[in-house]
This record gives C-alpha cells, structure tokens and sequence, in this order.
C-alpha cells in the first residue's frame, strides 16, 4: 500500500480525519499532556494503543478541556468502533457528543457505528447533522449512502456515492473500484478516475442492499501495492 490513509476503509480513514478537524488547541494540550507518552498513543493508529492511550489521559488525574476530553473520547470510538465493537464505540461517541454536539466528524462516526447496529434511522439523523456542519464531507456522503441502500432508496444512494467521490477525489474513486472489482461489478484500471463503467458499476451496486462498494483493507492491498 502506498500509505493507510488511502487505502483503508472509510472508518479507519476517518482515523485521520478526526486528528485533522480537532481543534487546535485541544490537539496540541493533547499532545502535551502527559509529555507525550498517553497522547502519542491516544493518536496511535492501532486500535489497542489508542485504547490504552486515551484511557490514560481521561482517566490519569490530569486536567482536560471540554475539547479536549470529546476529542479523547471521539478517537477511543474510533478505535472501538475499528475493533466491531460498537456499543463501546457508541457509549463514547455519546460522551463525545455530549461534550461539543457540534463535532461533525464523530457525528458521521456515531453514524457509521449505528449504521453496523442496524439503527439506521439514529445513523441518519446523525450523518444529516453532520453534513449540515460540513456540507463537503466525502465520509459523511458515502455514510449517507450506506443508509440510503440498506433502506432501498437506489436513487438517493447513488446520487450520495457519486458526491462522495467528487468530494472524496482519487482516494475515495479508488476504494470504490477496488471493492466494486472484489463484487465482479467493475473491471477497469484502479487509478483513482471516475468513469462512465464505475458510475455504471455502482448503479448496479445500489440494487444490491448487500453489495458494499467499499472494500476491506486486505482486499486493496495487492491493486494499490
């Protein structure tokens, strides 16, 4: 792979996503709260570390803003949720939330967590909010999508993966055509281009309610490589 924020699944990208759209006064107290050690890990992209890590900062005794402690919150979800376990992931989404209502990118986590629960109606209403925060998120379309398809509006869905990819770009069109290739949907080039047999492919895809156009991670790892 060339990197784990291209390739990896919407969840796990949104790993990033999440560090990126913190504010940045809690992301540099994070970073300097425990000298290092528990913020490091609290950031770390695997899952038992950043457990472990923002854990450590909630639980260790030491201070925290209220952006601060949502964003500590928001990223063991995130881990929680990269693990399948969702009630967790919820129970600090909720704490998350709670904390900032307004932070758009674990709302469209809260969304995808929900989303795997089968509570598609609660994962709607969180990714609606979440897009009207921040109207240009890939992520929170291709959540949007998800739910339109595993509730039959073809249409809806399709129209949401096809602004997922506009927003998303070359990563986002390539998670696509190496999971759309994985159903025998799409057969082109995985070079990160949007084409008329990709929005054909996904079209096929959304009369589906169990084709998934994203991939697991293994399943890029020998197209991207």
């Amino acid at each position: 792979m060339l990197n784990r924020w291209q390739f990896a699944p919407i969840a796990t990208m949104a790993f990033l996503v999440m560090a990126v759209c913190a504010p940045p006064s809690a992301r540099l107290a994070l970073a300097d709260a425990t000298q290092g050690n528990a913020a490091s890990d609290c950031f770390s992209e695997h899952s038992a570390r950043r457990i472990a890590g923002c854990t450590s900062l909630l639980e260790g005794g030491k201070s925290l803003s209220v952006p601060e402690k949502s964003l500590a919150y928001a990223m063991r979800a995130l881990a929680y949720s990269l693990q399948q376990d969702y009630v967790r992931a919820l129970e600090d989404y909720d704490k998350a939330i709670g904390l900032r209502p307004n932070f758009d990118v674990a709302l469209n986590n809260r969304a995808w967590a929900l989303y795997k629960m089968q509570r598609y109606e609660e994962g709607m209403k969180d990714v609606q909010r979440s897009l009207k925060i921040t109207p240009w998120s890939a992520h929170a379309f291709d959540t949007r999508a998800h739910l339109h398809q595993v509730a039959g509006r073809q249409r809806e869905a399709l129209s949401d993966y096809l602004l997922a990819m506009r927003f998303g770009g070359e990563k986002l069109v390539k998670l696509y055509q190496c999971g759309l290739e994985a159903h025998g949907l799409f057969n082109g080039p995985i070079d990160g281009l949007e084409s008329e047999d990709l929005r054909q492919a996904l079209v096929s895809c959304v009369r589906d309610q169990s084709c998934d156009p994203l991939p697991p991670e293994e399943e890029c790892r020998r197209p991207m490589s």
